[in-house]
């Protein structure tokens, strides 16, 4: 079966500030990721980092690489993470088997051939979220259940801010190159997320929404902290975020989302709230 595949070019900050609503959705906005029996991949320019979705439901799925990338399999010169937001189901690891559970995480290292998504019951598939990059070395794959993630305690009711940030693959969690990824829940009663936010000035940054209801909505902010600009995002809905964009967003509810990051891991820079324009 073969991959649907898109390409993301990188706009600059002065670019940015022209969009318009449709060109800010184009460029930044991934709304059909997860669709039955296919694997969907988008390549951005940002740190050459591949989001992916994959839905097994009566056969598996192999992930496979696409003529844009000149490799012979797909995880030849990158390290890939899964995270499975749907029912239970395996990756299969060059034949070694991986039981992924709702919101169980997966790092397979660089090197590995053969990635193959399979679902336990069709009726109700496993839904597996992609995050992969490059990698320069081999790190051992490891599965990390959601007993394993660390959790960090954020925000506070009074700001409508209060969050857990589950942390998955991370630095003494797993060893990888340089991909990152963990799951953010949003409390009840809450509706911010990153916030008071940040800029990442040598990473980029992914975000995955899910657990938002279907009469429901998040708006996710970005640009410059100067130049603001918003998305309104569903559930299963992907913002590709630049190193100079913030990430934040707030809720017509509570929700969860998955945040993927590749690049160098250095400090991040602090926007005082009050001067966000």
């Amino acid at each position: 079966m073969d991959n649907l595949f898109e390409v993301r070019h990188c706009p600059t900050p002065d670019d940015f500030e022209s969009y318009n609503t449709r060109r800010t959705r184009d460029t930044f906005l991934i709304d059909k990721l997860l669709t039955k029996n296919q694997v969907n991949l988008v390549y951005s320019h940002y740190d050459r980092m591949i989001v992916g979705g994959a839905v097994p439901v009566k056969e598996q799925i192999q992930l496979e690489p696409v003529d844009y990338m000149k490799t012979e399999f797909f995880n030849q010169d990158r390290e890939t993470g899964v995270i499975n937001v749907g029912g239970n189901g395996i990756v299969n690891v060059d034949g070694q088997t991986f039981p992924l559970k709702y919101k169980d995480a997966l790092y397979i290292g660089k090197g590995v051939e053969k990635i193959v998504f399979v679902s336990d019951d069709p009726t109700n598939p496993a839904r597996f979220y992609i995050n992969s990059c490059l990698a320069h070395r081999i790190c051992p794959s490891k599965k990390v259940d959601r007993a394993m993630a660390n959790p960090v305690h954020l925000g506070s009711q009074e700001n409508v801010n209060l969050r857990v940030l589950n942390q998955y693959i991370i630095p003494g969690i797993v060893e990888t190159c340089q991909l990152m990824m963990g799951i953010t829940e949003v409390k009840e009663g809450n509706a911010w997320n990153t916030m008071p936010c940040h800029v990442h000035r040598m990473r980029m940054e992914a975000y995955f929404y899910f657990e938002i209801p279907e009469q429901q909505a998040v708006c996710h902010i970005m640009g410059e902290p100067q130049e603001t600009r918003h998305i309104w995002v569903h559930s299963e809905n992907v913002v590709l975020s630049p190193d100079w964009s913030i990430h934040a967003a707030a809720g017509t509810c509570n929700y969860s989302f998955i945040w993927g990051m590749a690049g160098s891991d250095g400090p991040m820079d602090a926007v005082e709230t009050n001067k966000l324009k």
